[in-house]
């Protein structure tokens, strides 16, 4: 009998939960539609597709004739659908019970779009750790898809990945299949007739194996380049499935249940905590990264045998690698409890939306794919956060829940082992952490759903040494041409979406929280703060700050804390104390917050220089967004640029389609300085500016003698336009 061979192909649809609406518009029109048109022009292939819950609310909303084909392509049995989390969460990330809750809301809205319950389950960046199977199964799932670099970890030979295996936890028994490297990257950037010589190399007589391929859609048009690729002039998809159909007699393309219902598993295997190669890179610390990637291409490159075994960091570690992962992923499990706490009924129902919502996988990590670098969705992932623990404190303040969910609670929200000071109104929710310069890292208006601390420090990344590289070659050549234009896979192109971006890699040496209190040169500029190129003259930026007083009051409260530090002079150093006073108010449409800060010169000799008072705040100002500015000496300017006014007593900022306005008084007047917080990263489209939020820096002359003091006031009135709860009926 001739040599047969079965292809499962997986093809994986997704956009984020924040996304705009027009990015939804143009990859339908470059990828998801013109891949259901192919599968019309060819009923002799048949594969699985995943659509995300994001992406299926879009369709039903937007393309309801998609979803009418869809189902039909399904009843007619070309098509699987894959279900999976609903709104593309990392499930290792989520307590069980939103695992579950996130598993089955995916499968209730595929049976309801076609009448059957999904049995196989697409994972989110195929993020896999061993308890894992418990959660699938309940939620229904029989079968997942992993990656081949998984199948290596757990030491499975090359020629043993062509067919699933079993796994299982707690007596929960799952299905694996591994997506083969040779398939995935040759599909769709190989030659059609290399993909299928590939196929015909692994074909057996007995036909028991088959070759899975799972990746994503958007690479079928959507990537630079590809659309002309695939269905241009190039017209590789069709070409693929003509061959496909040229090749049925023995090459038999199949959909993984339908596999799974003829042939057994080929053996059990377990699978450590694992990811694919490239987030296995990404995880890693920048200097590690490079090294790392450096031994695994030289490995593959030669063809050792070693490189099998080189799989880089654990996804987790996300949460280490960047504080804000670490805020976003605690917030979401303090959320999740107080959403769980709640009643039965349409609150607690709505809430639970906003909770999964708040999932969504892409701001909990970074590689190519921008991650927690896109402002807009980090905000909306947080504003969904933010919905979803207003509603359970609303109800829980409504049932007089003791104790309430107002007032000033001393927690460790972050999860380092060290109490953060929490500070609840129904207005806003302010996070104080004592142990890293008292500063603010949330600051959450609850009317507008807008987390205003959701600001990302500036912080190297392995990508900006090819970014370096491009550039110095780019500079090197005579014409300045770009030669990263050939079609490929988006991980080995090079691009820029802007020349001289290596002149934005300014790194930040704290964490980008609101309230620090800086003693700086007199000399110090507005643009020196704005490039990070600053003398930090005192120990009490981002150092540890000591608890006085934690005090809830009606409506409110305050904390005090304090630093015994030293300010640097010319004669040397000269020990300071800095107090600040934090205090929350006001109400729910028109929240307050104040910080008193004062300075003790407690040594035998001046200190001299400015007292200044930083704000990082983001109000989605990128790109000189003409709803986000700010207002000075009655002038009003947008967020993203640098600028400096003397004598200020008071400003306003804030985002006209937010509905959010920030009266900020200083006692007294003050020299206000404001700039961009800008960062570079890669994205599918190259390397880009991103706007992370703004600085507002209040700054006051410092000439203190020994035993003197100075104080000064920063007073916050927020004004909101809207209440989004009402608008929703909450």
């Amino acid at each position: 009998m001739a040599p047969r061979i079965s292809l499962a192909l997986a093809l994986h649809n997704h956009q984020p939960v924040g996304n705009f609406g027009w990015v939804f518009g143009d990859v339908y029109d470059a990828a998801y539609r013109p891949m259901l048109d192919a599968l019309d022009r060819h009923p002799g292939v048949r594969l699985a597709l995943h659509y995300t819950g994001p992406l299926l609310d879009w369709l039903s909303d937007e393309r309801p004739e998609f979803i009418e084909r869809l189902a039909g392509i399904v009843a007619r049995g070309q098509v699987e659908l894959l279900g999976g989390g609903y709104y593309e969460p990392v499930l290792a990330s989520l307590p069980e019970r939103d695992r579950v809750g996130q598993l089955h809301k995916m499968a209730d809205e595929i049976q309801r779009i076609t009448g059957r319950r999904p049995r196989g389950a697409w994972l989110a960046e195929r993020v896999w750790e061993p308890d894992l199977p418990t959660a699938l199964v309940e939620g229904g799932y029989g079968w997942t898809i992993l990656d081949d670099n998984h199948f290596r970890a757990a030491a499975i030979p090359e020629e043993k990945l062509w067919g699933p295996y079993t796994t299982d936890d707690q007596g929960s028994i799952l299905t694996v299949f591994g997506t083969e490297k040779g398939l995935r990257y040759r599909i769709p950037f190989g030659d059609v007739d290399d993909v299928i010589g590939y196929l015909r190399e692994h074909a057996t007589e007995a036909g028991d194996r088959v070759g899975m391929m799972g990746d994503d859609g958007e690479k079928f048009g959507s990537w630079p380049t590809t659309w002309e690729h695939c269905w241009g002039t190039n017209r590789w998809v069709d070409r693929f499935f003509e061959a496909l159909e040229a090749n049925a007699g023995w090459l038999t393309t199949t959909t993984p249940s339908d596999w799974l219902d003829r042939n057994p598993p080929i053996g059990r295997v377990y699978v450590p905590t694992a990811s694919y190669a490239e987030m296995g890179e990404w995880s890693l610390p920048p200097d590690e990264s490079r090294v790392f990637t450096s031994l695994l291409h030289a490995a593959e490159a030669a063809g050792r045998p070693e490189a099998r075994y080189l799989r880089g960091g654990f996804w987790r570690n996300f949460q280490i690698k960047y504080r804000e992962v670490n805020d976003l992923h605690k917030q979401m499990l303090r959320t999740s409890a107080k959403v769980h706490a709640m009643p039965p009924g349409p609150a607690r129902s709505a809430a639970l939306d906003h909770l999964f919502q708040g999932q969504s996988n892409d701001c909990y990590w970074h590689g190519l794919f921008g991650g927690i670098y896109i402002s807009h969705m980090r905000l909306a992932t947080y504003e969904h956060l933010i919905a979803a623990e207003d509603t359970a404190d609303r109800a829980s303040r409504t049932a007089g829940t003791a104790p309430g969910p107002d007032g000033v609670v001393a927690a460790d929200v972050d999860f380092d082992g060290i109490d953060e000071l929490v500070l609840s109104t129904p207005g806003q929710v302010v996070v104080v952490k004592p142990s890293e310069g008292a500063g603010i890292g949330s600051w959450d208006v609850r009317a507008v759903r807008h987390a205003l601390g959701a600001v990302l420090r500036r912080r190297p990344e392995a990508s900006h040494e090819t970014l370096l590289q491009h550039e110095r070659a780019l500079a090197e050549q005579e014409d300045g041409a770009d030669a990263g234009a050939s079609v490929g896979s988006i991980h080995d192109r090079v691009a820029t979406k802007e020349s001289g971006l290596a002149g934005l890699l300014n790194y930040d040496d704290y964490e980008r929280r609101s309230g620090l209190v800086h003693v700086l040169p007199a000399a110090t500029t507005p643009e020196a703060f704005a490039r990070a190129e600053i003398d930090e003259l005192a120990d009490v930026v981002d150092q540890p700050y000591r608890v006085l007083e934690a005090q809830a009051a009606s409506g409110g409260g305050h904390v005090r804390v304090e630093r015994h530090g030293s300010a640097l002079m010319s004669g040397g150093p000269v020990p300071i104390r800095v107090e600040k006073r934090i205090e929350v108010g006001g109400d729910r449409r028109g929240p307050t917050l104040t910080l008193d800060v004062t300075l003790d010169n407690l040594g035998d000799a001046p200190v001299r220089g400015l007292l200044a008072v930083e704000w990082a705040t983001t109000m989605l100002g990128g790109g000189s967004n003409p709803a986000a500015y700010y207002v000075l000496d009655g002038e009003r300017i947008t967020h993203d640029r640098v600028d400096r006014r003397a004598g200020v007593v008071s400003l306003h900022s804030g985002n006209d389609y937010v509905g959010l306005d920030v009266a900020t008084t200083a006692t007294p007047p003050t020299d206000a300085w404001i700039s961009p917080i800008e960062t570079v990263s890669n994205s599918e489209a190259g390397f880009e500016r991103v706007y992370q939020g703004s600085a507002l820096v209040l700054t006051w002359p410092l000439d203190l003698a020994p035993g003197a003091r100075m104080s000064v006031r920063v007073e916050h009135v927020i004004s909101t336009s809207r209440d989004r709860a009402e608008e929703e009926g909450l």
